[in-house]
């Protein structure tokens, strides 16, 4: 039974009680109840996905923000995945916003731009707790337009047996592009396997991946003054690289987006992927290891930084309660706690972090490059960000665009939605 649930039938038995007492002739103010109770504000809150997502903490901790906050209760609804973020905009744009919401932080420039969401007021020292990329995540023209809630970074996967097989140290993983490239091309040539797992499907984590280059190799989309400088010599080498790749990845990789790599390399079919912390519950009987992305010849050890953010609608008449609601529930306690029941990366650095890595030394793969990791770009149509990076993509791996005219188009367009 979670929290609302009890909290719920300590609710009819409050009611139940109340009856009895009534019904006996014991004085009681009911008047003076209903009337408090009428005065309670509903937060309504959508929550991507459900209860065991980490809903037992979650739950727990809004629990604990009414009881300190009386004037308010809390109307959580979960709803699915592929359908949160479209009914809070929805909801938004109907002029019947929630006060707060799951939203990735993508999403929160457009969202800002067109006056929806209100900013998160965050003081210095909130703001201080994160990483300066993974505070770079949620904020625009100096403001915090998100809590953030949910974070990704990625790493390395290799099949230890197939390098064994391929004549290859399987206790050694590529470090730079050149290795992950010569010891891909070994695996396929020596064994039955492909070498490496490369995303180019029409999907928005194929624009991730191929992120996860770009900032390898010391690249950009928008840099600190907020300037397109995706056409740069180093995204140009990381496309030119990526196409490169596909020579010794499954065939058709525009037919695979990140996940359905997955069960190639559970499979045995593919040597190597690069993907995030949640393959590793998925990995079956495969002799697997973790490690850094390879770098770049430009670049240093880096990742991409994904969030997802709780924001605050702009229309509900609580903004001020959804922004202390949604700082509350991601304090670094309180975050931390939701983390580790939802299995994600922790956000911040906090004492618990240590114990995670001695527990399960994989984590340090994920965590190592968050220092130097690059965020997701903020942008104010993030669709237009990833159609056109796909498009360039795509277009080098069936050889209809050389790199460099890809990228300078990707450019362009880009300059269209900054």
């Amino acid at each position: 039974m979670n929290f609302r649930q009890k909290q719920r039938e300590e609710t009819v038995k409050y009611l139940t009680t109340m009856t009895v007492l009534m019904a006996l002739g014991v004085a009681f103010s009911f008047v003076q109840t209903t009337t408090t109770r009428a005065e309670t504000a509903t937060l309504h809150m959508i929550v991507c996905g459900d209860y065991e997502w980490g809903g037992e903490a979650a739950e727990r901790h809004i629990g604990k923000w009414e009881a300190a906050n009386p004037s308010y209760s809390v109307e959580l609804e979960y709803v699915p995945w592929g359908q949160c973020q479209e009914k809070s905009k929805t909801l938004a744009a109907a002029g019947k916003p929630p006060a707060l919401a799951y939203m990735g932080s993508r999403t929160l420039k457009q969202l800002a731009q067109n006056d929806l969401i209100v900013p998160i007021a965050m003081s210095d020292e909130e703001k201080a707790s994160y990483a300066a990329p993974i505070l770079a995540t949620v904020t625009a023209n100096g403001q915090v337009w998100g809590a953030p809630r949910a974070f990704s970074t990625k790493a390395l996967f290799w099949n230890k047996d197939l390098f064994a097989a391929a004549g290859l140290d399987p206790e050694t993983p590529p470090k730079t592009w050149d290795e992950m490239y010569t010891f891909a091309s070994t695996v396929k040539e020596k064994t039955d396997a492909d070498g490496f797992g490369l995303s180019a499907a029409s999907f928005n984590n194929t624009m991730h991946q191929f992120m996860n280059y770009v900032y390898t190799n010391g690249g950009e989309v928008i840099d600190a003054d907020g300037e397109i400088v995706f056409n740069s010599p180093n995204n140009v080498e990381a496309l030119t690289f990526y196409g490169k790749m596909a020579e010794v990845s499954e065939p058709g990789p525009i037919a695979y987006d990140r996940d359905k790599l997955h069960p190639l390399f559970n499979e045995a079919k593919i040597a190597m992927m690069i993907t995030g912390p949640w393959a590793r519950a998925e990995i079956t009987d495969v002799n697997w290891d973790v490690a850094p992305i390879p770098v770049g010849p430009r670049g240093r050890p880096s990742t991409l930084l994904i969030t997802d953010s709780l924001a605050v609608f702009k229309g509900s008449g609580m903004e001020d309660a959804a922004g202390d609601l949604a700082r509350f529930l991601t304090s670094p306690d309180n975050q931390f706690e939701f983390e580790k029941s939802a299995g994600l990366t922790p956000l911040r650095n906090v004492a618990g972090v240590a114990d995670l890595r001695k527990e399960d030394p994989s984590w340090g793969a994920f965590l190592d490059a968050v220092e130097t990791g690059g965020p997701e770009p903020f942008v104010t149509d993030y669709v237009a960000l990833e159609d056109a990076i796909i498009e360039a993509v795509q277009g080098v791996l069936l050889g209809e665009v050389k790199p460099a005219d890809a990228i300078a188009e990707a450019a362009r367009r880009l300059e269209e939605v900054k």
